[in-house]
């Protein structure tokens, strides 16, 4: 008989063993038995930290910003655009990190209050360059669900980067779509070049939101070194 201790099960070992089988069997095949099975529990074990499926992906979002915030500083001679650019290509890089990151990140709760303090600097900074906390609250949800859909369309193509789905060949789209040339060539806008078509989304988007508020007259001049 192995007399070797066993870690102690308990939230956070389960979310991180969740979140290690993620890229292996997807969120559809992620289920309270398969991660059960991998940490040598019955699956009855894991109803004591987690009530449902639910409230494991809640924890395990929640592991998921406490793992992209890590040891990252804000920077507080960032503009509002700079910090909106900043945030939002770390959560996709965070997302992509997991096979259905996006998915699993869509529609949780944190179970903890991990993302108060940026978000608190993040608010603080937009109030302060002029933005009612209203429209603050706004231009940073906006972006945050551009993100968050951009990213889970992009895994629907790709589930990890460079792993591309059957069905998604852009060329092949072209041709069954000869006799429509506009929709033909789209193809290579929508399933090719992320990064690229990432950057371009987010930044008509920023633009939007500082043209909204430069017409309504709200926003505060910044020091030249700021501006973006």
């Amino acid at each position: 008989m192995s007399t070797e201790k066993r870690a102690p099960l308990d939230r956070g070992r389960v979310a991180d063993t969740a979140l290690t089988l993620l890229n292996e069997l997807g969120l559809d095949g992620l289920t309270l038995r398969a991660i059960a099975r991998e940490l040598d529990v019955k699956a009855p074990a894991l109803y004591w930290h987690f009530k449902d499926k639910q409230a494991l992906l809640d924890e395990m979002a929640t592991e998921m910003y406490r793992r992209m915030v890590a040891g990252t500083a804000l920077d507080p001679g960032d503009s509002w655009q700079e910090r909106l650019r900043k945030t939002n290509r770390g959560l996709r890089t965070a997302l992509l990190g997991y096979r259905d990151g996006a998915k699993v990140f869509s529609g949780t709760r944190f179970t903890s209050l991990v993302h108060v303090e940026a978000m608190e600097d993040n608010l603080r900074l937009f109030t302060s360059a002029g933005f009612t906390l209203a429209e603050a609250v706004r231009a940073a949800q906006t972006t945050y669900l551009y993100t968050l859909g951009f990213v889970t369309e992009e895994q629907g193509v790709e589930p990890l980067p460079g792993d591309r789905r059957e069905g998604f060949d852009v060329e092949e789209r072209a041709r069954l779509m000869a006799d429509f040339p506009l929709s033909a060539a789209a193809g290579r806008e929508i399933f090719a070049d992320y990064d690229k078509h990432f950057e371009e989304g987010l930044a008509l988007i920023i633009t939007g939101i500082a043209n909204a508020a430069k017409g309504r007259g709200e926003l505060r001049d910044q020091p030249p070194h700021t501006r973006s």
